[in-house]
């Protein structure tokens, strides 16, 4: 399987742990998004959004993160402990899932890409937002030692992305007890937990 990255992207991260956790084996093709390398025919005809990640399963392409996680469980998956089939089970991973494209990632992007990629200073209204976003996670976790049931799912290690994004950035987590023990507990456990690390080697340029 193709896989078109770039190392310091959270969501490509999370797809990458995900793949180690069904023990697939990815063929890495780093693309460069300053060159346009997403903006040339042959990847705007895999992906009509040219967006990273994007996968390719023999003549089957598919992009957004998330939707990834879930065709690697769910096709190469020994079994479904890390996506569920009870429909409940099933429906707090999805919820977490969306919680983080649409509120946990979404804030920090919010927050930071202007900074990075437009030098605009920063929006203490949408740190604010941020730190609600964590706030929620931490609700979410109490009493809990993963982000969506008794054991380690899809919502986890793309959470686990993300957090680790925050620490990058410098994010302070002693707030936020039930995120700094999940996280504790997870980010040298995890499977790929080397490749997150790595990747976010990479992203601590931008800091």
């Amino acid at each position: 399987m193709d896989f078109y990255y770039v190392p310091g992207s959270a969501p490509c991260r999370a797809v990458q742990m995900t793949a180690k956790a069904v023990n697939v084996d990815l063929n890495l093709k780093l693309t460069n998004l300053q060159a346009g390398e997403h903006l040339k025919p042959e990847f705007v005809k895999l992906n009509p959004q040219h967006t990273v990640p994007t996968l390719v399963d023999g003549g089957f392409s598919l992009w957004e993160s998330r939707a990834i996680q879930i065709y690697l469980v769910e096709k190469y998956g020994k079994n479904d402990s890390l996506y569920p089939q009870d429909p409940q089970k099933r429906a707090v991973v999805n919820q977490r899932l969306y919680f983080d494209m649409g509120t946990l990632y979404q804030r920090f992007a919010d927050y930071w890409y202007p900074q990075i990629f437009a030098k605009a200073p920063a929006n203490p209204d949408n740190l604010k937002k941020m730190e609600e976003g964590v706030e929620f996670l931490n609700t979410f976790l109490e009493g809990k030692s993963f982000v969506a049931g008794d054991n380690l799912t899809v919502a986890d290690l793309s959470i686990l992305a993300t957090i680790s994004s925050y620490e990058v950035a410098g994010f302070e987590f002693s707030k936020f007890p039930n995120v700094q023990k999940w996280y504790d507990n997870i980010k040298d456990t995890a499977p790929g937990h080397e490749i997150n690390k790595a990747g976010c080697e990479a992203f601590k340029r931008f800091f």
